[in-house]
């Protein structure tokens, strides 16, 4: 099995520590750098090449936030995880604007945070239970207008559109539910037309207001083939 490779960067020795026994703990996990602060995570990205950056905001030297748009913008294949004590929706709206692929609390459980590594190495989102509201109330929507938006998608359609919203790409969502690639294509395209949806963020966000993508389905995704 090839392991997520990880990088820690917080500015908190002990922090750091704890991660890194946890995360190592894992069969699918390992790490393979540290930083104390954004100018060492930009430095150690680039020479060990992670599969995501699990970051703090607030450190000393380069600050997470610049950190994370340079990694972004070098290092296109390492994901960036926001991990911070900041649940103020002004720090993950900048995070997510500045290309973060999840944003987790410290206080977040274990189980939490390591589906969010999880999801984020697949291509996904992932946003704290506790600020997806923020993410709700940036695209409105009431619930008789979510009731009709899911009328609009076949069972198919709906079923494709959550698991890309998981990070999955056409070539596992066809081994995972039988179907051939080009089917999956065509239920990307089916939905995406019908929803107005431009993008993965759209996606993610459209997933999150459907109830479509929370802690639980990130974590039954452990047990399907195609990961």
């Amino acid at each position: 099995m090839l392991k997520i490779r990880v990088l820690i960067a917080d500015d908190h020795a002990i922090l750091r520590s704890g991660l890194k026994m946890l995360l190592n703990a894992q069969a699918d996990m390992e790490v393979v750098g540290e930083a104390p602060d954004g100018a060492n995570a930009v430095r150690v990205v680039k020479e060990t090449k992670p599969d995501v950056a699990l970051m703090d905001l607030t450190m000393p030297s380069t600050g997470g936030m610049v950190a994370l748009q340079r990694i972004v913008r070098d290092s296109q294949h390492t994901r960036v995880l926001v991990l911070t004590m900041h649940d103020d929706p002004a720090y993950l709206r900048s995070a997510l604007a500045g290309g973060a692929s999840g944003y987790v609390l410290k206080r977040s459980v274990d189980a939490e945070l390591l589906a969010a590594i999880r999801a984020v190495h697949r291509g996904g989102m992932f946003v704290d239970p506790s600020l997806a509201r923020v993410v709700m109330r940036d695209v409105p929507m009431s619930s008789d207008q979510r009731a009709g938006s899911l009328k609009l998608l076949s069972e198919r359609e709906l079923q494709v559109l959550g698991l890309v919203a998981r990070g999955y790409s056409s070539r596992q969502i066809a081994t995972q539910i039988l179907v051939s690639v080009k089917s999956v294509e065509t239920y990307r395209s089916r939905f995406a037309e019908k929803l107005g949806l431009r993008n993965r963020s759209d996606v993610v966000r459209f997933a999150i207001q459907m109830g479509l993508l929370t802690r639980e389905t990130l974590e039954a995704d452990e047990g399907l083939p195609g990961r």
